[in-house]
């Protein structure tokens, strides 16, 4: 009886509104303790606010835990409640442990993750999160040539560059830095012009030519080519190819949530003429993405053939 109770307001939208209305507050309490003089003043008010707040989510933990019946340890199947638990097992351990002033950053972490709970609590931005954790493995070979294209730029940065423009490209270290100042658009003409008009012409101070004795010489077309194509390369086209990791996982996670949806209604409220009808309509797009397949080899095949 407790736990179908438990149940039901687990699931009830005004609880669920009240939790997000509640981690909002907690971030904007956490967000008034950063001024020093506010917070010292109202020391009391944000201290109250601070364990109502701790109250709300542990018995919001409970609540969620007695729904499972029979089974509480269901409760931690699931990823993000492992995680909202862990914010409020870290918050109630507080007052408990005397871990010293070194600790105290990590002990106002816990609280400062307790807005992450907003990511818990609104199922889109499950999504989000659930999308970029897919698009992890896609994300590895996309680093892995975005790395290369550094590395390669970067080489020749300091063979074409590095004598006239010191500062920037001086060794590859330096010169891979400069390109990621290049590459995220900001001054990166001031870096190209450096190179295009010798660095006695243009950006280095008379102090800098003091400092760095750099051996000043011009080149108007390659600094233009190689900058130039660095950020159509390294801008467009590999920033695109991670928007379109990042779109595809958002679809395939768009395609779980989707299936889960379906069997939760099915659960709910059964009904087989419309699960057949469903079931025949995946079944029909899964042939026809097969026919698909099947004609383009088949044309693939008459064309080797000739």
């Amino acid at each position: 009886m407790i736990s179908f109770h438990c149940s039901s307001l687990a699931n009830s939208d005004y609880f669920n509104r009240f939790i997000i209305a509640t981690i909002l507050l907690a971030g904007v309490v956490v967000g008034a303790q950063t001024y020093t003089n506010f917070s010292q003043e109202n020391a009391q008010i944000l201290s109250f606010l601070d364990r109502s707040i701790l109250i709300i989510f542990t018995l919001e933990a409970s609540i969620k835990i007695l729904a499972q019946g029979k089974n509480p340890f269901n409760y931690f199947k699931n990823p993000w409640n492992v995680f909202d638990f862990l914010i409020v097992a870290a918050c109630l351990l507080e007052p408990f442990l005397n871990l010293g002033g070194a600790f105290l950053p990590v002990l106002r972490l816990a609280r400062i993750l307790r807005v992450l709970r907003l990511v818990t609590a609104i199922p889109k931005l499950q999504l989000l999160v659930t999308c970029l954790l897919k698009s992890l493995p896609s994300m590895f070979y996309v680093s892995i040539l975005l790395f290369l294209l550094f590395y390669i730029y970067g080489t020749m940065a300091v063979f074409l560059f590095g004598e006239n423009d010191p500062i920037h490209f001086q060794n590859l270290q330096t010169s891979i830095l400069s390109l990621f100042r290049v590459v995220t658009l900001e001054d990166w003409t001031d870096v190209m012009y450096i190179n295009m008009y010798g660095s006695d012409q243009y950006g280095y101070t008379a102090e800098d030519l003091a400092k760095w004795n750099p051996v000043s010489s011009d080149s108007p077309l390659w600094a233009a080519v190689f900058f130039v194509s660095f950020v159509l390369i390294g801008t467009m086209i590999v920033l695109n190819l991670v928007i379109g990791v990042i779109m595809n996982s958002m679809d395939e996670s768009n395609a779980e949530m989707s299936i889960k949806q379906e069997i939760e209604k099915r659960r709910s409220n059964p009904e087989p003429v419309r699960d057949g009808l469903h079931d025949l309509q995946n079944r029909m797009e899964e042939l026809s993405s097969e026919l698909k397949v099947i004609k383009k080899m088949i044309e693939e095949t008459n064309h080797s053939s000739k």
